[in-house]
């Protein structure tokens, strides 16, 4: 004959399944920030003010990337800083979710192959405590990733240096015109 456990010791049984439970979701959840911080280590990038200036210090990523979170339009988005775009590259699911506008066709060339873009304009584009306005940027289609590329068009509104696997970015203010 089998025994069978009494009450109070089937309540222990659900009890300890319940907590080995509990404890495998939390180091899921803890193991996934992790990854993330290691993916993206600028999810709130901090800023520095000077006389004249704000900085925003960023480390880089997993694999050696820059990516930071930051705003299009007051909406948050994550970007990838890439030197070698021209323009800010959003891909069409990204601009859609922020309501950008589609303009002027263009044809563009991206490690997926070509495809038809479409040019846009930002209005406002936050990093940080950097703010810049009006910048110039390309809708891609079949755009991998749901980054948006922070190409020349934003940075080169910017001073940017590199080193020790962290990048500086620059806002100077500018200069009120001097008076004769």
């Amino acid at each position: 004959m089998i025994d069978e456990p009494l009450p109070g010791q089937r309540a222990g049984r659900v009890m300890l399944i319940i907590a080995w439970l509990v404890a495998l979701l939390l180091a899921a959840w803890l193991f996934g920030n992790w990854e993330d911080g290691r993916r993206n280590p600028n999810q709130a990038p901090q800023s520095r003010h000077g006389e004249g200036f704000i900085e925003v210090q960023l480390a880089s990523g997993k694999g050696g990337h820059y990516l930071l979170d930051g705003q299009i339009n007051g909406s948050g988005v994550t970007f990838l800083l890439d030197t070698g775009a021209t323009q800010v590259a959003i891909p069409l699911e990204v601009a859609e979710t922020l309501g950008l506008q589609k303009g002027a066709p263009i044809r563009v060339h991206t490690a997926n192959g070509s495809a038809t873009g479409w040019r846009t304009s930002i209005q406002s584009l936050q990093l940080g405590d950097i703010r810049l306005q009006q910048v110039a940027a390309i809708i891609v289609p079949k755009m991998p990733g749901g980054q948006v590329l922070l190409g020349m068009s934003a940075l080169k509104q910017l001073e940017f240096t590199q080193r020790d696997g962290s990048l500086v970015l620059r806002q100077n203010a500018a200069l009120p015109e001097e008076v004769e």
